[in-house]
């Protein structure tokens, strides 16, 4: 298993918490989403997944669950 910290930006409140965690769940090899929710910054998503994700894929994800973006990634 991998984790990786997502920062990104846009979120709000636990709706969007919820939104960005349902669809990052539903990317094949995902085990466990994480959200530490900034309200008005950059909140902290982070995946485990059995191996490291594509940052397309993720970016689609964040998108797909109401338009909120990538702002960086790290280990």
């Amino acid at each position: 298993m991998t984790s990786t910290t997502y920062q990104v930006t846009g979120m709000t409140c636990e709706h969007c918490v919820r939104a960005v965690a349902g669809e990052i769940e539903s990317l094949d090899g995902v085990a466990a989403v994480t959200v530490r929710l900034v309200p008005g910054g950059t909140s902290d998503v982070t995946v485990t997944a059995g191996a490291p994700l594509g940052i397309d894929a993720v970016a689609a994800a964040l998108d797909e669950a109401g338009g909120y973006r990538l702002a960086g990634a790290g280990a």
